[in-house]
């Protein structure tokens, strides 16, 4: 048995009109599945439910909001938060989150894929300073400058010392989901996220998962591009954070990052280290190559090509 690899819709549905030359398109590049998007506009529906029914293409997964909330047609995966205290957008998240979890079970995904918010600053977040020392020092060795590292643990304090109510209201955000998300067979994946003040802290998701009154329905989702940003800023090592999250892992977002620091961009162009990302492919895992819409035909192939290669060599599937 070997894992599911599917393309997500990030790298087309803004193109599509018809969700089902969308997923046509998709299928005719040689993939069995695709991720919707949380850029699936209302208008794609349709069309991807006659696909569906047509059989030439499975759904894997998809990715909260799915499809976007009437009168939102561009990809808005944080327009509501679950770390949002206010009663509002606390309850569009809700309503949202829950209208997804409907849809993914009716295009029969085995998991959703959800953003879990951010802890906001009034004034300066402190991102920015350790972002400004390192344009004006791109020789500094991450880990390794021990400037850096005392303005990275003091940004980092900072950070948690903020989080707090935060990170309850996320808590008590996935409490209100995840039994939701088991009732309708949908299992719900935290991704990791690349910024600097994005939930969860990256060393903080097995105590978040410890306490999910359905531990069975939620698991990690992991971001090969994400997580190669954090490496870079030096708030984890990728190998090390892909070690302590194997038993949680439901599956992988699989993009690049040039050496400028841009993500979503064709497998094996850039810092990522893949062939140690797939050491840690499991049989039953999602996987799911993620792309830019600048990303062309040909390097979608490319890239299949490339993680097909890797699937077959990746010893955790011999």
């Amino acid at each position: 048995m070997k894992p599911t690899l599917a393309l997500s819709t990030s790298w087309n549905s803004f193109r599509h009109p018809d969700g089902y030359a969308m997923l046509r398109e998709i299928a005719d590049l040689g993939f069995t599945h695709a991720e919707l998007s949380h850029g699936i506009r209302i208008v794609l529906v349709p069309g991807i439910m006659k696909a569906l029914e047509e059989g030439f293409i499975k759904i894997s997964t998809t990715h909260n909001f799915c499809p976007l909330p009437t009168g939102i047609v561009q990809p808005a995966p944080n327009l509501f938060e679950p770390s949002a205290s206010e009663e509002r957008e606390h309850d569009q998240w809700l309503r949202q989150t829950k209208r997804s979890i409907d849809f993914a079970a009716k295009v029969k995904a085995r998991l959703l894929v959800v953003h879990l918010g951010s802890v906001k600053f009034f004034w300066l977040n402190p991102a920015r300073k350790l972002q400004a020392y390192l344009d004006s020092h791109p020789d500094t060795k991450v880990p390794g400058d021990p400037v850096y590292e005392a303005m990275l643990r003091k940004a980092v304090a900072k950070l948690r010392q903020r989080m707090g109510p935060y990170w309850d209201q996320v808590q008590a955000s996935i409490a209100e989901i995840s039994g939701y998300a088991a009732n309708q067979n949908v299992g719900l994946g935290f991704e990791n996220r690349e910024k600097f003040e994005e939930l969860p802290l990256d060393g903080d998701f097995n105590e978040l998962l410890d306490a999910v009154p359905q531990p069975n329905t939620c698991g990690y989702w992991h971001d090969t591009g994400h997580a190669n940003i954090k490496h870079h800023l030096g708030l984890l090592n990728h190998r090390t954070h892909l070690e302590k999250m194997a038993p949680r892992l439901r599956g992988f977002h699989l993009h690049d990052v040039s050496q400028e620091g841009k993500d979503h961009t064709p497998i094996g162009t850039g810092r990522v280290d893949f062939k140690m990302v797939s050491e840690f492919f499991r049989p039953e895992h999602l996987l799911t190559l993620e792309f830019s819409p600048r990303v062309t035909i040909d390097e979608v192939r490319w890239s299949k090509e490339r993680m097909e290669k890797l699937i077959a060599e990746a010893p955790g599937l011999a």
